[in-house]
């Protein structure tokens, strides 16, 4: 007997390339649709547009109009959780923090009280997380997370891919922080072996933020000239746009 099968390892990879191999051409197409968005006067790119920008660039991927579990991009049985981190220097960057959502244990599980006992509420805040893994599993075979750290002032841009997990709460152990007196302090939880800090879950507004090691395959890009801003009226001029378009409703 060799042990069940495992959906989650059955068959190659579903997605465009090897996990972590993003190719130029992805790169390209990413800045491609960067330097269009800050031609037409958008100083940012936030989590949504990268999804969009994202799903362009790899030919064919559907950005989801809300996602699947932590799905945001579908491709041919693959899928992406897609995050973006704004840093002052992106290609520096050793670890970020990626917010992963609302995560309330007191919605999901029925924790009134989190600070009663925070290694409990470090477990409702990770079972939410797992759960939500689940959903996107449930929707492909391959499931990755890419990355998009950006600074749109010195057109610097980072983007890595690595494949999201579920968490086994007891490797972790979690702590309140008491700093600044905050009358609602975070939740930080760290490894329990390596006493790393891993994740950190706000009690105010139940923000779920993951700490991730920027990985070795990391690829960097740069628009190395000032983009131009379009104004509107070339815009409009150039599509030949007149007032009779507009119809005034009563």
């Amino acid at each position: 007997m060799t042990g069940p099968r495992l959906r989650d390892s059955d068959g190659p990879p579903r997605g465009p390339y090897p996990l972590g191999q993003i190719p130029d051409s992805v790169l390209i197409e990413v800045g491609k649709q960067v330097v269009h968005r800050l031609a037409v006067g958008h100083s940012d790119i936030d989590g949504d547009d990268f999804a969009r920008i994202f799903a362009n660039a790899i030919n064919g991927g559907t950005a989801l109009p809300r996602p699947i579990g932590i799905a945001d991009v579908l491709w041919n049985g693959c899928a992406w959780s897609c995050k973006t981190v704004k840093l002052g220097k992106p290609f520096r960057a050793r670890r970020v923090r990626l917010i992963s959502g609302r995560n309330s244990p007191e919605y999901s599980v029925g924790i009134t009280n989190p600070h009663l006992d925070p290694q409990a509420t470090g477990r409702a805040v990770l079972s939410i997380w797992n759960q939500r893994v689940n959903l996107a599993l449930g929707e492909c075979e391959d499931l990755r997370a890419v990355v998009f750290i950006r600074n749109p002032v010195t057109r610097e841009f980072v983007i890595f891919e690595y494949a999201p997990h579920r968490f086994v709460p007891d490797d972790y152990v979690w702590e309140v922080k008491q700093a600044n007196r905050r009358s609602n302090p975070n939740f930080i939880g760290r490894d329990r072996i390596g006493d790393k800090h891993c994740f950190t879950w706000q009690p105010h507004g139940s923000q779920f933020t993951i700490i991730q090691d920027v990985p070795g395959s990391t690829r960097r890009f740069a628009i190395e000239r000032n983009v131009p801003i379009v104004e509107p009226t070339a815009i409009l001029a150039h599509i030949q746009f007149r007032e009779s378009w507009i119809s005034i409703r009563e």
